[in-house]
């Protein structure tokens, strides 16, 4: 589902505290355009602790095209603690920054790529539907992303 070589690592504090260590084994990921093709979004999946619970991470990136790799886009950050209806987000696109630093191909059609980069967040983000807070200290990530997606 992710790719070979799949993966998501991150420090999550706060809130929602979590070592994330996960493979392509354990990862659910995708990618796809955003809303009226203004960038990308990239969906990241996985079990948190030995209870099953889990969480969803989104990372909504306006400025990526299609086949370009660069550095410090802005980005919104959505986390889900599911079947709890925690939700945390960024409040724009000031607070957390997306290096891409691999955009690859993985067929002919020229719309899915394996895509490869970090994340880094300057300040929490707070939850939606209450008062408290989670941080991500630096992400890594390997996942798809399918331009032709809908």
């Amino acid at each position: 589902m992710c790719g070979d070589r799949g993966r998501l690592q991150a420090q999550l504090y706060g809130a929602i505290s979590a070592q994330l260590l996960w493979n392509r084994d354990e990862l659910e990921c995708g990618g796809m355009p955003r809303p009226e093709g203004r960038g990308a979004r990239l969906h990241f999946a996985g079990q948190v602790d030995a209870e099953n619970h889990r969480i969803t991470l989104i990372i909504a990136i306006p400025e990526l095209q299609r086949a370009g790799t660069g550095t410090e886009y802005p980005s919104n950050v959505t986390v889900i603690e599911e079947g709890s209806g925690r939700f945390f987000s960024t409040s724009g696109l000031d607070n957390c920054l997306t290096d891409i630093t691999a955009l690859n191909a993985v067929d002919e059609t020229g719309d899915r790529f394996s895509i490869d980069g970090n994340l880094y967040c300057v300040s929490p983000l707070a939850e939606i539907n209450g008062t408290s807070s989670m941080s991500i200290s630096d992400m890594q990530f390997s996942g798809l992303l399918d331009w032709s997606a809908s």
